[in-house]
């Protein structure tokens, strides 16, 4: 596993608790999770230590990916860790949550399995994290609650 991982991070003009919300909620994290111009469906979203989050990613090449995930940690407000499984590659992730100012900041940190993956696909991986962090923005400019 690399030691080193894939690192973004954004601030937000909102409470700690508000952004946590937009991830714990799977209603919520369906509208904005992932890049550009995808969607989600949800099967399963059991944010608990073991619980599974089953979803598919729909592109917008109309391309489906089936996604499982396992919760491997969680305090509420502060930190999410989750193992990603294939079926093209496994990480683990950790997902932060900071007070910062008069907002709170998102941090994710990604260790995948194999090094070399992480190597060959940290340009993809940066840039796709900051269009996903793009539309929780947006979903959050547009969504008080």
């Amino acid at each position: 596993m690399s030691a080193e991982g894939i690192h973004s991070s954004r601030s937000f003009a909102v409470s700690r608790e508000r952004l946590y919300a937009a991830f714990a909620d799977p209603e919520q994290v369906a509208i904005w999770w992932g890049p550009a111009g995808f969607t989600n469906t949800i099967q399963e979203f059991d944010l608990r230590p073991g619980g599974h989050w089953r979803f598919t990613m729909h592109g917008p090449d109309g391309q489906t990916y089936e996604q499982d995930k396992t919760f491997t940690e969680l305090i509420p407000n502060e930190k999410v860790a989750l193992r990603h499984h294939g079926p093209v590659h496994g990480f683990l992730m950790e997902i932060s949550f900071h007070d910062e100012g008069a907002g709170s900041r998102f941090d994710w940190l990604m260790r995948f399995d194999d090094p070399a993956e992480e190597a060959n696909l940290r340009s993809f991986i940066t840039k796709a994290n900051e269009e996903n962090f793009d539309r929780l923005q947006s979903h959050l400019n547009s969504h008080s609650a």
